[in-house]
């Protein structure tokens, strides 16, 4: 199986939790693939190059998406009948990033880019309102998240594999201990 795993905004694949499941895969499971690619700041490009991407894998595929990209992760996992696992998603970008119009850095990569409303547009097309296949979905919530409500995500995914932590933040605290249930329910047959 491959396993895709999704930044999030203003992240790279050096985030902590990519570069964590990439080695706990080649440590204990090697039998599996690993790809975390840097996205666009351009949802619809950043969706393009996931497609590409997903072409030809389905169904070895699983999805792993944190934060914006676990809303990404809920479009193409819906999309293309895909499981996801999602870490603390975001579940409407297009009203939470409206606040921060204007110029910003990736904390990864140190590149200023323009965030206009036309990132906000893109976004908004990729808006599941509801997710129709929850035996899809393993989502990962921390009540304490400073950057999301979780409560979002908890009604939303509220049908899905839903695991609440008290505590916790936005890049969720002990990730290491969700590593071989993740890789289990990504294997697991419907």
């Amino acid at each position: 199986m491959l396993f895709l795993y999704i930044h999030g905004f203003n992240s790279s694949p050096a985030s902590y939790k990519a570069q964590l499941f990439q080695k706990f895969l080649a440590d204990r499971h090697p039998e599996h693939d690993f790809v975390c690619p840097e996205l666009s700041d351009y949802p619809s490009e950043a969706i393009a190059r996931l497609t590409q991407i997903l072409a030809g894998q389905t169904p070895d595929i699983a999805l792993i998406g944190s934060s914006l990209g676990g809303f990404y992760a809920t479009f193409l996992a819906q999309k293309y009948h895909i499981k996801a696992v999602l870490v603390n998603p975001a579940v409407k970008p297009h009203i939470l990033l409206k606040d921060l119009l204007g110029k910003t850095t990736n904390y990864y990569t140190g590149r200023d880019y323009e965030l206009t409303t036309e990132h906000i547009e893109q976004l908004k097309q990729l808006l599941v309102d509801k997710v129709s296949k929850p035996e899809l979905f393993m989502v990962l919530l921390q009540s304490g998240d400073e950057v999301l409500d979780y409560r979002l995500a908890e009604q939303k995914y509220a049908d899905t594999e839903l695991i609440i932590e008290q505590g916790g933040n936005h890049s969720f605290e002990g990730f290491e201990n969700h590593l071989e249930s993740i890789v289990r329910f990504c294997t697991r047959d419907f």
